[in-house]
């Protein structure tokens, strides 16, 4: 459980929002509060990746990937060879 003060007027922002939302107040607070934290916990997983890159291993498969969908299963045929 968490408490805390907010100014007047962004406790009034939470409650019209609320009510034009339909929601409990302290619904919309923990939607909000989730999303933040997803887009902390994003923003330190793309710093760890910028600090250690792919492996030549991890990267094997990019160029794969780089091909796309195939228009036409008659592409999948061509490309076994």
């Amino acid at each position: 459980m968490l408490s805390f003060r907010v100014a007047a007027a962004e406790a009034a922002e939470v409650r019209r929002w609320a009510q034009a939302l339909g929601v409990d107040r302290s619904e919309l607070l923990r939607e909000a509060l989730h999303r933040h934290l997803v887009g902390l916990q994003a923003e330190h997983d793309a710093e760890k990746w910028a600090l250690s890159p792919a492996t030549e291993a991890e990267g094997s498969l990019a160029e794969i990937a780089d091909w796309g969908p195939a228009e036409e299963w008659a592409d999948w045929d061509d490309a076994a060879g």
